[in-house]
């Protein structure tokens, strides 16, 4: 809200409209004391221009909690003055089909034994809880953060209760697996765009990580707190923690360094620095080849890091710096080479590849891609694929393009 008065949300007829949640009364009135346009205000609150245009008009009424989140969120209302709706109480989670996590009738009885009184923890318990950590994290690849969330949180809380029972060296695995848990939050929550939680997470994953001894962990939470500036736009806070995962911990893995290095080129990109962008690409591809050579040396988290989910960060860097046919080439390359199980992931750089081709002037081929998106960025690319698509839609319609409607159609009937 930096561009903006500061006072604004004391305006009487703001504070009148949010109350009311009237909308159509918040969009015409913001954009009156901003000057925003409504394109403009449609892209600080995930909606193409129609819609603001029906909201303020008062012929599509907004009914979804998420819209509503979304207005919330990128017209920055204050918390004292939006309360969003309370959620459904979600029910029970459905037990994850996973393959080979759950313990054997005698490491079950150790497991409940630890947890439930003083016995002290041993290194099969802990080996079984890295195991179903990371099935977790590919879990999540596939069907998305929000069904995992509380499972999670339960299986952190049965990690710190194991501290009480743990010594010496397993004392230190302890609060080791608990930093990884803590990271795993946050990324989920940064996921479901809950800035605040995330950097609360990530902030408790970095002590645990310090605590513990780990300069894998440490580091990787400070790149992930970068690629948080770099999705709120902020390419120099981005750079400036990239770097700091560099400097600040001193013996980490090759992949981790080369992931703060990407990182960092995000950033200069974002910027528009072409120049710091492609050196320090060209220094993350070199850490990355050599990274592997050796994957016994990297950690569990880094699975997903090498040379398909760099090339769709070259993608990325290239879209920031408006080098759209460079952007559609890195991103089909790494789409093709990534796994169908990379759900998630597979939506948001769909989503990416979508508003390039926009961009280009390729109108059919942003159209293709984005409406093949549709489904999956609806049910697991939420908010970030979608609000992604309602960008390409954006696009399209500055371009005059017949195709900007058609795509609005589609995003309209998952809205």
């Amino acid at each position: 809200m930096g561009d903006f008065r500061t006072d604004l949300w004391s305006h009487p007829t703001l504070v009148s409209a949010v109350t009311r949640e009237d909308w159509g009364q918040v969009f015409r009135t913001y954009r009156k004391l901003t000057g925003l346009s409504q394109t403009r205000l449609g892209e600080l609150v995930g909606l193409v221009q129609p819609d603001v245009s029906d909201i303020e008009r008062g012929r599509r009424r907004v009914t979804s909690l998420e819209v509503r989140q979304r207005i919330a969120t990128g017209l920055g209302i204050p918390r004292l003055l939006h309360t969003p709706a309370e959620q459904p109480k979600a029910g029970p989670v459905p037990a994850l089909l996973l393959a080979g996590p759950g313990p054997d009738e005698d490491l079950l009885a150790r497991v409940t034994s630890v947890v439930d009184t003083a016995h002290r923890v041993d290194a099969p318990t802990l080996d079984w809880l890295d195991r179903l950590l990371a099935e977790h994290r590919r879990a999540e690849d596939e069907i998305g953060s929000r069904p995992l969330v509380e499972v999670m949180r339960r299986q952190l809380q049965t990690v710190v209760d194991l501290y009480a029972g743990a010594r010496g060296s397993l004392a230190d695995r302890v609060v080791r697996l608990a930093a990884e848990h803590a990271q795993f939050l946050a990324w989920m929550a940064q996921d479901q765009a809950q800035s605040a939680t995330a950097l609360a997470w990530y902030d408790r994953s970095h002590e645990w990580a310090l605590e513990a001894g780990d300069p894998n962990m440490a580091a990787t939470t400070l790149s992930m707190k970068a690629h948080m500036a770099w999705s709120g736009g902020r390419g120099t806070r981005c750079v400036r923690l990239a770097e700091a995962a560099r400097w600040s911990a001193p013996g980490t893995s090759l992949g981790v360094q080369g992931m703060a290095a990407q990182m960092a080129a995000r950033g200069h990109a974002l910027n528009g620095d072409a120049d710091d962008a492609e050196r320090l690409l060209d220094e993350a591809q070199t850490l990355i080849n050599q990274a592997a050579e050796h994957p016994e040396d990297e950690p569990p988290w880094m699975y997903f890091y090498g040379e398909t989910w760099f090339t769709l960060q070259r993608g990325m860097s290239a879209l920031h710096l408006r080098r759209w046919r460079a952007a559609i080439d890195h991103l089909t390359t790494g789409l093709d080479a990534l796994p169908e199980e990379f759900r998630r992931d597979r939506t948001w750089y769909k989503a990416c590849l979508a508003h390039a081709f926009a961009c280009a002037g390729e109108a059919p081929q942003a159209l293709t891609v984005a409406l093949a998106t549709v489904p999956d960025a609806a049910s697991v690319g939420r908010p970030h694929s979608w609000n992604e698509l309602h960008t390409t839609a954006a696009v399209l319609l500055r371009h005059g393009a017949k195709e900007g409607h058609q795509l609005v159609s589609a995003l309209r009937a998952h809205d």
